[in-house]
Parts: structure tokens; C-alpha cells; sequence
């Protein structure tokens, strides 16, 4: 256990920075499947939307240091290819 009060404080706050980063990468997570379902279902529109949605979402948890830019960007190009796969 930490002794020391800045310890203390450096653990509440990576507690709270911990729950904040969980939760942006459920969100993003649940984005992805959003346009796979959509994808796999044959709806292109829909697919178009919701990689919309997605990708900006995904540049952001970049911004915030949730994920490094070579995740995001292979995360953003493989939802894109299966995107336009879709006819």
C-alpha cells in the first residue's frame, strides 16, 4: 500500500483515468460493430453511417492518448475496406 500522499493521489487518479479510457473504448468498440453488423447485412447506407460515426470517434481516442495512431488508423482502414466491399 502507498505511503506517500502523492501516491495516494497518483492511484485515485489513475482509477479515475482507467474508467474514462474503459469506457471511450466500449464506445468504440460498439461503434466497429455497429458498421460490421451493417456491413454484413448488406446494408450499405447504413454501413456509410455508421463508419461516419465511428471514425471521428476513433481520431479522438487518438487525441486523448486512448489509442496509438497506427491502431486507430488500421482500426479506421479495415472498417473502411469492408465499407465500400459492401454493394
Amino acid at each position: 500500500m502507498a505511503n506517500h500522499e502523492s501516491t495516494k493521489k497518483d492511484i485515485r487518479r489513475n482509477a479515475r483515468r482507467r474508467e474514462r479510457n474503459r469506457q471511450a473504448i466500449t464506445t468504440m468498440r460498439t461503434l466497429a460493430r455497429k458498421v460490421e453488423e451493417a456491413v454484413s447485412a448488406g446494408k450499405s447506407a447504413e454501413a456509410r453511417e455508421a463508419l461516419m460515426r465511428a471514425v471521428p470517434f476513433i481520431d479522438h481516442a487518438v487525441n486523448r492518448g486512448i489509442l496509438h495512431r497506427n491502431t486507430a488508423s488500421r482500426k479506421i482502414s479495415r472498417l473502411t475496406l469492408k465499407v465500400n466491399g459492401v454493394r
